[in-house]
């Protein structure tokens, strides 16, 4: 069983999607996201998400994400969160998003 100060060590935190691009040199079909984390500045992405989403309905769209994993090549790319997401009854990547707009930069609890 974790422990609550094993979750506290996980920085869950809203960010709001400001930039998606193509990312073809990824393994599996993905985008390179830019996510606006308020204070925490902009920081970048790679996410299997385009089997529900494309570019136009991301850009504006709040997620969550963790923050303090260490960077992750991916490619050519440096993703610097982990965007959050649940697989659906097909295993397509539905995005953890909060209920109503909130400050970019908000930690989960």
């Amino acid at each position: 069983m974790a422990k609550f100060s094993d979750f506290l060590e996980i920085d869950i935190r809203v960010g709001t999607i400001t930039k998606v691009q193509d990312f073809p040199e990824a393994r599996k079909p993905a985008f390179k996201l830019e996510i606006d984390f308020g204070h925490l500045g902009s920081k970048r992405s790679s996410a299997q998400i385009t089997d529900l989403y494309d570019q136009t309905n991301l850009v504006g769209k709040q997620i969550l994400a963790i923050v303090n994993f260490p960077p992750l090549q991916i490619g050519p790319f440096i993703s610097e969160v982990l965007t959050l997401g649940i697989p659906d009854e097909r295993g397509q990547v539905v995005l953890a998003i909060p209920e109503l707009t909130v400050e970019n930069g908000v930690r989960l609890y």
